[in-house]
């Protein structure tokens, strides 16, 4: 899709990504090990796949879009994000095996976020979540898919919380305001993330990253990031700047809808591969060693 108007947060993300560059530390550097860990597993890459909703059966396969990433997610051993579905579709992708944290869309209907969540734990969902980014529309609050959104407040959040023993992950954080506030109610993970550009002129996830993990340092919140990542380069940057890790997004969508499990597959393998040699060449063996100060800005 062609960007072209100055006020598409989507064109401001990628000139600001575009404008971090890397330098180079070789001399005593070593093969990078990729691997991390969250919540207790331990992981191949840093990598992680989009929360997703409403993939279709590409080329006619028997396997829709979602079971097929999942699949590649389970195969590559990253962690997997899912978006809004019903129950039904989320227990198709919970069987793949993928371990799964599904993002759950802030609905009008209280009852209808619970009974999601409830069913993902039951189900053996990795973590639990809600999409804070769809609480609004155009109109007023959000009509997404023909369903009614509604407003998010602390003290339901924090509801949502303590009602599950899974990880709680607030996604569409944009600030540094919510990030606390998501700490301050128990969430074990945030994604940094303006959903695509859902908001005119929104601040791009990687100017903002380097303020939240400083307000949050030691809080037991990872952090995660999205939008416009398509690169192990971007992945490093956003490490590098403090997230935990980042999500591909639409960047994977030719590779899955051409060649399915073994498309998506390859396209997070070589997200990981770039990694690893960016990594290799600036002096970092570990995930947890990366930082900004190999990083300038232009």
């Amino acid at each position: 899709m062609d960007y072209t108007r100055l006020s598409d947060a989507n064109v401001i993300t990628e000139k600001y990504m575009d404008s971090i560059l890397i330098e180079e530390r070789l001399i005593d550097s070593k093969v990078a090990d990729i691997s991390t860990t969250f919540f207790g597993e331990k992981f191949d890459s840093p990598v992680m796949t989009p929360a997703f909703s409403h993939l279709g059966n590409y080329k006619g396969r028997e396997r829709n879009g979602l079971e097929e990433y999942s699949l590649a997610a389970k195969e590559c051993n990253i962690l997997n994000f899912c978006g809004m579905m019903e129950n039904d579709q989320f227990k198709r992708i919970a069987d793949t095996g993928a371990k799964t944290v599904r993002i759950v869309k802030p609905y009008a209907d209280n009852g209808k976020v619970r009974d999601q969540m409830q069913f993902a734990e039951e189900a053996g969902a990795f973590g639990i979540g809600i999409d804070i980014d769809h609480i609004f529309g155009s109109e007023g609050l959000d009509i997404c898919v023909g369903e009614q959104m509604g407003e998010q407040t602390s003290d339901m959040l924090r509801s949502y919380v303590e009602m599950t023993k899974l990880p709680f992950v607030v996604k569409g954080v944009l600030s540094v305001t919510d990030a606390v506030k998501c700490a301050d109610i128990g969430a074990k993970a945030i994604i940094v993330s303006h959903h695509h550009g859902r908001l005119s002129y929104a601040v791009p996830p990687l100017m903002v990253l380097p303020k939240i993990r400083d307000a949050v340092r030691d809080r037991g919140v990872k952090i995660m990031v999205d939008c416009g990542i398509a690169s192990g380069a971007d992945v490093f940057k956003a490490l590098a700047l403090g997230a935990d890790a980042a999500a591909v997004g639409r960047s994977m969508l030719p590779a899955l809808e051409d060649k399915g499990t073994e498309g998506a597959a390859e396209f997070l393998r070589n997200v990981g591969k770039e990694l690893r040699y960016i990594m290799s060449f600036t002096g970092f063996e570990h995930v947890s060693e990366i930082d900004d100060s190999v990083l300038h800005f232009i």
